[in-house]
């Protein structure tokens, strides 16, 4: 036989043989999208970050960062990690509501423009209300009522839900229908009546009367209140007064008094997010002795301005120590919390100093032990996303204000090990703020 007719043997008998060969090929369905993995924009941080991160701390966290107010440090923190793609934390990836909350997150705490982007790219917001709820929201916070409205329109599941009646009222009315509106509007009130949303829907449906206050409580009342031409003025959401910031969502800054004197000069001029005008106020000062301030607030600001520029001082914390061993109960209590916020960055102590700093009773906490201890862990595994997760955690339980110093420090210290320093700086520099 020739090899040609070998050849066609061989292949003809392979094409009648048994199908468990055929069977054996077999097709992998696609994976189900990682909603985490689209990200925003440059934020220094790597596809890695949620590496070991774990699925359930994330849909118990991602809520509070949506729902309560956090200290500028913990907000850009928020905005950072949130707006990096990467494979989502362990089993939530791939979670629509945790994409959601996210989402969420994001818009509460500043990151409009991030959560915008984000959603930009994101397939398939219809097929669940949290998600397109905050694709919703961030396009009327954008000035994108058409996005929304089209978001709407999609829509598969919850379609009866409050929000959504509330805002296919509205873009029933912006597409011209009325009648339907009118309709839809008096089933929204019926269902749960809402006086601020009641008197501006009432007002835009009418054409006429008085709208009453302004309200930016979301972003659906943010549409309403410009589409009325009132002023957008008052008390905001978070999320509402990061859509009319002039300036895009960036690093931590605080707004504090300047004065009396060139020290609390120096600490504005910091907490404004201006180092070198700070850096040079302190360098004209040549005394101990500095009108309007005391040796405490001066190793203060000596603790900031290290903090700020990330660069060891062990003789402002030796400094700071002595402050706290010695004084009044006030000077000793400011001094010894702003030791333990600038030692958590990582400054040396000389054996005496840290003598006494062992002795040191200030520096509270308030979290858990069993969170304090997820927390440590997870910074010296180097887990980022989940190191921010805890301290953010922390951080939402302790509000505005932002964490208490013991719980500070902790933070300040996995966030750095963890190798999040920039944001392990402006943790520290807000709680040596808080002590000015």
């Amino acid at each position: 036989m020739s090899g040609r007719s070998t050849s066609l043997a061989v292949l003809t008998a392979l094409a009648l043989s048994t199908p468990a060969l055929a069977q054996e090929v077999q097709v992998a369905p696609l994976a189900a999208p990682d909603f985490f993995s689209t990200g925003a924009r440059e934020t220094g941080l790597t596809a890695e970050l949620w590496r070991g991160a774990s699925g359930q701390t994330a849909r118990t966290v991602l809520p509070l960062l949506a729902a309560k107010p956090l200290s500028p440090a913990a907000q850009a923190l928020t905005r950072r990690v949130l707006a990096t793609g990467g494979s989502g934390p362990e089993g939530a990836g791939q979670d629509a509501g945790v994409a959601g909350a996210r989402i969420s997150a994001l818009i509460a705490q500043g990151g409009v423009k991030d959560a915008a982007a984000i959603l930009s790219r994101t397939a398939g917001l219809e097929q669940n209300p949290v998600l397109a709820q905050a694709g919703a929201e961030a396009a009327l916070l954008s000035g994108d009522a058409e996005g929304a409205c089209a978001i709407s329109d999609r829509l598969v599941a919850g379609r009866e839900e409050i929000y959504w009646l509330r805002l296919r009222a509205y873009c029933q009315l912006k597409s011209g229908n009325s009648g339907a509106a009118q309709l839809t509007f008096d089933l929204a009130q019926a269902q749960s009546r809402d006086p601020v949303y009641g008197r501006l829907m009432g007002s835009k449906l009418a054409g006429a009367g008085d709208p009453g206050e302004p309200s930016l409580r979301n972003g659906l009342d943010y549409a309403l209140t410009r589409d009325l031409g009132l002023a957008v003025t008052g008390p905001s959401a978070p999320a509402v007064a990061a859509a009319l910031a002039a300036s895009p969502s960036g690093s931590a800054t605080w707004t504090i008094e300047g004065g009396p004197g060139p020290v609390k000069a120096a600490m504005a001029a910091l907490a404004g997010g201006d180092l070198r005008t700070a850096q040079t106020l302190r360098a004209s000062l040549t005394s101990d002795t500095i009108p309007g301030a005391t040796i405490t607030d001066l190793a203060l600001l000596d603790a900031m301005l290290a903090a700020a520029s990330g660069r060891a001082d062990p003789q402002t914390l030796d400094r700071l120590i002595e402050r706290g061993a010695t004084g009044d109960a006030k000077t000793r209590i400011r001094a010894q919390q702003g030791a333990l916020i600038l030692a958590a960055l990582g400054g040396s102590m000389s054996p005496q100093a840290r003598g006494q700093f062992a002795g040191f009773t200030a520096g509270e906490t308030k979290a858990p032990a069993a969170r304090a201890f997820a927390l440590d862990a997870a910074g010296l595994e180097k887990l980022q996303g989940e190191t921010a997760l805890l301290a953010l955690w922390i951080s939402a339980d302790a509000g505005a204000a932002g964490p208490a110093a013991g719980d500070r420090a902790r933070i300040i210290r996995a966030l750095r090990t963890a190798g999040l320093e920039d944001d392990a700086r402006a943790f520290a520099v807000e709680g040596l703020l808080g002590l000015r």
